[in-house]
């Protein structure tokens, strides 16, 4: 993608993407209702089914019911909050952090994590459809199935947020009859549960206690990352329409996600006795579950590719300033996510989710009382985001501090270290602690490390304060 050479090192995007500078008021241009449309792109991945049979059948349906609530409640609000940061300010996410707490160095740490996560989750729902597929036509080698649907993704992003529109308006009315289909489908087909699906319980397991708790950590996993990624879209939200897109943006996408999906795949996951999606959708539907899962699974890697290419290019940008374009990071992000599909990133995905759900939840904690406590109510630091070298320090301990500590302790933990309770809730732990060390670090720093040289072309409209 073409750029243009602007002060010392730094570019800015000339087409509409604008991965390495904030989205001009002029170009803040679609309603709340195409972005939010875009965003469900993310939330009917089929992830979302497999992770709620996945929670009743081993911890009890009312447990992940319970589970599912407090997601939506927790990821609404913190989402919520991050869309109008990123609403208000044209920025997503990487831009945010380096006037929001971590300097300009600092946040490639987050860039850099953030790229890994969506690569990973492009991984683990390729091979998903992979799998699909596969079992129609198993003389077919799976490396063939690998590499054809983990090239399609990477032209469907060629043309950016315009281009993932058209796809996710076009594709989600079919994706709504195949899932009626579904559900139909599944009301005719015998339970191998009698009883109500919500009162499914397996043998030992009791409501609340540590079967709770594993639901909720299990959530833990996605919920940081369900929240940061509003900001990839939000940002260029209409202004008249921050207020009502923010919480369009940021809290509808979690009701679909853990509220619609998670609670179809504790309710498929009942009643068929099976926690695969890739297993239960074909067997529904036939051929058609594996359409479903190909049309779903398209529609979730999309987005995966275009916001991995976006943090990419931020680190690359951050670091080596290299420059060469969002659409050269689209095809790294699609070749490294079939790298991965081909070395079995499946079987570490445990590990990788408990690290990754660790680090989002607390950055997203980090972004979230940086703008609210230290910008707002304390009034430290300024009250706008900044995200041009020229005028910023390369490192802030505000943010950069507060991540290293609550990500470190988070992910010991998580690991067990410190007990059933917290290791259960790890990600919630890491997240109070980086927002309560977020603020005594500006206090105590003044401040002093959020603005090198104070601009004067920040419009007045995009203060966040």
């Amino acid at each position: 993608m073409g750029s243009v050479q602007v002060n010392q090192n730094e570019t800015v995007e000339t087409q509409d993407d604008y991965s390495l500078d904030r989205v001009p008021r002029s170009k803040r241009t679609m309603g709340w209702i195409s972005i939010t449309n875009i965003t469900f792109g993310i939330a009917t991945a089929i992830f979302y089914f497999q992770m709620g049979s996945v929670m009743a059948l081993q911890f009890g349906a009312i447990n992940a019911i319970i589970s599912s609530i407090y997601a939506i409640i927790v990821a609404g609000i913190l989402g919520t909050f991050i869309a109008y940061f990123s609403a208000k300010s044209g920025m997503n996410v990487n831009l945010l952090s380096r006037g929001g707490g971590f300097g300009y160095i600092g946040a490639s740490l987050t860039s850099f994590i953030y790229a890994t996560n969506f690569i990973m989750y492009c991984a683990f729902e390729g091979l998903i459809l992979v799998s699909a597929v596969h079992a129609f036509f198993p003389q077919i080698p799976q490396w063939v199935y690998i590499v054809f649907f983990g090239s399609i993704v990477i032209p469907l992003n060629w043309f950016g947020i315009k281009q993932l529109d058209k796809i996710q308006k076009w594709s989600l009315p079919i994706f709504g009859i195949f899932l009626i289909t579904a559900i139909v489908v599944s009301i005719y087909t015998p339970s191998v549960y009698e009883g109500s699906f919500w009162t499914y319980m397996p043998e030992g397991v009791q409501v609340g206690g540590t079967a709770l708790l594993l639901c909720i950590g299990m959530h833990h996993g996605i919920m940081g990352l369900t929240a940061l990624l509003a900001s990839d879209y939000a940002r260029f939200l209409k202004p008249e329409d921050v207020k009502l897109g923010s919480i369009a943006i940021g809290f509808i996408p979690q009701i679909f996600c853990f509220g619609v999906m998670g609670g179809l795949g504790i309710w498929f996951g009942v009643r068929l006795g099976e926690s695969n999606p890739g297993i239960y959708i074909v067997m529904l539907l036939g051929v058609g579950g594996a359409l479903f899962t190909m049309l779903t699974q398209v529609r979730i890697n999309v987005t995966n590719i275009y916001s991995g290419s976006l943090s990419l290019s931020n680190f690359f940008e951050n670091i080596f300033k290299f420059t060469p374009g969002r659409r050269f990071w689209v095809v790294v992000t699609g070749v490294t996510a079939m790298a991965l599909m081909l070395g079995g990133i499946v079987d570490h995905l445990d590990t990788a989710m408990t690290f990754q759900g660790v680090f989002l939840l607390s950055w997203a904690a980090i972004l979230v009382s940086d703008a609210l406590i230290v910008k707002k109510l304390l009034k430290i630091g300024p009250r706008y985001y900044e995200a041009r070298q020229k005028y910023l320090y390369k490192w802030n301990p505000v943010g950069v501090v507060s991540l290293i500590v609550a990500s470190g302790l988070g992910t010991i933990a998580a690991l067990g270290y410190m007990g059933t309770f917290l290791q259960s809730t790890a990600a919630f732990f890491a997240a109070i602690l980086a927002a309560i060390l977020t603020i005594l670090i500006a206090l105590i720093t003044k401040g002093n490390y959020y603005i090198s040289e104070e601009p004067i072309d920040v419009p007045k409209e995009d203060y966040i304060a």
